[in-house]
């Protein structure tokens, strides 16, 4: 029988003792179409960007969902060439998701931790954190620390950062 990457990440966390809330929904492929869920789902919700620079380093950028992410800046706050958005084929053989379903999960996926991970300071804000589980017919509630603990049990290290002009310099 063929898991389903959903199915893997949940016997992935499971696995991790990490408690979880799923909430199905109608497909959502961006911000826009997420905002009915902001008032039922509490906590913060996410917005991820798969993203590779001019020297072909790959960044998963995992932000607050109102976070401005201004790509011309972004660069010199996380250290990478200028940017670009990872082609759909790169993104399903290395997070193993499809477009409009990217999320912090599909770090499973990245066995060889090609992708650098950079977490919006603005998100740790919130001690629960919502994603998609693989897919975007589903939103999944994880505290704040658990979804840092499972990004670690990934081999990936979380870089927090301010991503925009209005957060406080520094990093964590």
């Amino acid at each position: 029988m063929i898991h389903s990457l959903r199915q893997r990440l949940m016997e992935r966390l499971s696995a991790l003792e990490i408690e979880t809330r799923d909430v199905e929904h109608r497909p959502v492929f961006t911000v826009q179409d997420s905002g009915e869920l902001y008032e039922r789902i509490p906590g913060g919700h996410t917005k991820n960007l798969f993203l590779k620079d001019a020297k072909g380093q790959l960044f998963l950028i995992v932000a607050h969902h109102g976070t401005r992410i201004d790509l011309k800046r972004l660069p010199a706050v996380i250290g990478s060439g200028r940017l670009s958005f990872g082609a759909p084929g790169l993104l399903r053989e290395v997070l193993g998701v499809e477009p409009g379903s990217v999320t912090a999960f599909g770090l499973m996926c990245d066995t060889a931790t090609r992708v650098r991970v950079v977490i919006d300071r603005n998100l740790m804000d919130f001690e629960t954190i919502n994603l998609h589980p693989m897919e975007n017919t589903a939103t999944t509630s994880i505290a704040r620390d658990d979804l840092l603990r499972f990004i670690r049990a990934t081999g990936h290290t979380p870089r927090i950062a301010a991503l925009t002009l209005e957060d406080a310099p520094g990093e964590s």
